[in-house]
């Protein structure tokens, strides 16, 4: 085999339903099959482009702009390898699991390279998934842990923080699973009291207790086929945890009030904010069903672990929340925003976002559009005490503002309020200051 590949290996590549290219050892795309036309460059070709140009729009080879490279380790293991990059799409920037493998020629040399890229669902550097968008050094190591554990069966424990996004990560577990086409079943385990633990999981039989008028599919009949989800797992009370485990160590179960056993076939993922090891150690959570549900631990990074992050998640989320508008962060408002530590991560940053997109009147977000909090935060000062009150100039564009999230939530004051963070009796404050306090009222006030 010399310097150009056979035909034969380029029509194989070709057939392959999944994005493939062929990259000779000076980096240079050889042959990009349909699949991979359609997903990446569906407007030019790449053949003759180095893929580093084409997949990162650098000038250099990955390894050398501080990226790994799944090409040098493929020369060193002569096998396959794995990593994940950030690749731009027509989609915009996607975080892409990259697995290369070495063509050999007919005396054992490594000649060429075939890589199959697969995009991570709703992990889209720039898509509309909150808290799943991010290029930080210590975001982008969960999402390899994720990549790398996805297309198993094995069981995943997320923690972190509230607010990080563990059910988003959960979602991107299944949608990279080869259960993807099953249900995807969430159960908030902080909601289920011990009567109720048994009946939601595993469903009843009519008859099985007062008020059973019919038989019900418990949630773990719901996910079969595909992932039982189990928020806040760390809340399960005790008593219960004991028929977690056998479910988790028998695959079967009985419904309330039943006899016959049913087979369970579900991929367990589950999630909490809680220290479960100290848990453990405490009595509060059993061992054995901690050693069970952790086979495969990922932290999911809070907000304050990821700052280089926030200004593209602030724009995303706007994006999603605003649709049709388009804002500009200042730059106080960015570093304001990057300096802030979110106690409630990137559920906070949304409410954040969205009260700033409201209270500005124009397409531009300053620091006083920002909560006293975040402000507190960038100008080194405690939070308490902290008050940014608007020049005159701004009474009217408030007012402005207000008129239009009164138009916004068809006069519905309870909602406005709490999109805004303000209390009802803040609000209506405002309101009268501005001459708008006699403005329809929504249909549930």
């Amino acid at each position: 085999m010399n310097g150009q590949p056979l035909p034969e290996l380029v029509s194989y590549i070709e057939s392959l339903p999944e994005p493939r290219i062929l990259v000779d050892l000076d980096y240079r795309v050889l042959a990009a099959n349909k699949a991979y036309r359609d997903a990446y460059s569906p407007r030019e070709s790449v053949v003759g482009r180095h893929c580093y140009e084409v997949s990162h729009h650098y000038s250099l080879p990955c390894d050398e702009a501080g990226e790994s490279c799944p090409r040098r380790q493929a020369l060193q293991s002569r096998r396959t390898e794995h990593v994940l990059h950030l690749h731009h799409t027509p989609r915009g920037d996607e975080h892409v699991q990259v697995e290369l493998s070495p063509v050999r020629d007919a005396s054992g040399e490594i000649r060429f390279f075939v890589e199959l890229m697969q995009s991570l669902p709703t992990a889209r550097a720039t898509s509309s998934a909150e808290g799943l968008i991010g290029r930080s050094a210590v975001f982008r190591s969960m999402l390899e842990l994720v990549s790398r554990v996805a297309p198993t069966d094995t069981s995943v424990l997320l923690l972190g923080d509230t607010g990080t996004g563990k059910e988003m990560v959960a979602r991107m577990i299944h949608g990279s699973s080869p259960r993807a086409g099953a249900p995807f079943v969430a159960v908030d385990c902080s909601g289920l009291t011990e009567t109720l633990f048994e009946s939601e999981l595993f469903g009843h039989e009519k008859g099985a207790f007062t008020g059973a008028t019919q038989r019900k599919l418990g949630l773990v009949e719901a996910a079969s086929g595909g992932t039982l989800f189990l928020d806040e797992v760390g809340d399960i009370p005790l008593a219960q945890q004991v028929k977690l485990l056998r479910l988790i160590e028998s695959n079967s179960y009985r419904r309330v009030g039943g006899v016959t056993p049913l087979r369970a076939d579900f991929r367990l993922v589950a999630a909490t904010h809680r220290n479960l090891k100290q848990m453990v150690r405490d009595g509060g959570f059993r061992s054995d069903l901690y050693y069970r549900i952790s086979a495969f631990p990922v932290t999911v990074p809070p907000l304050r672990d990821r700052r280089d992050d926030i200004p593209l998640l602030a724009e995303s989320l706007l994006a999603r929340l605003r649709p049709g508008r388009q804002f500009e962060l200042s730059a106080a408002a960015q570093r304001a925003l990057a300096a802030y530590d979110y106690p409630g991560n990137v559920r906070e940053l949304r409410n954040i976002v969205e009260r700033a997109s409201l209270l500005t009147g124009q397409a531009r977000i300053g620091l006083e559009h920002l909560p006293p909090e975040v402000v507190a935060a960038v100008q080194g000062r405690p939070s308490a005490p902290v008050r940014v009150a608007p020049p005159p100039a701004l009474r009217s564009v408030e007012r402005d503002a207000l008129e239009r999230a009164l138009d916004d939530y068809r006069g519905n004051r309870r909602e406005l309020a709490l999109a805004l963070g303000l209390s009802e009796r803040t609000l209506y404050r405002k309101l009268r200051e501005h001459g708008l306090s006699q403005r329809p009222l929504g249909k549930d006030e």
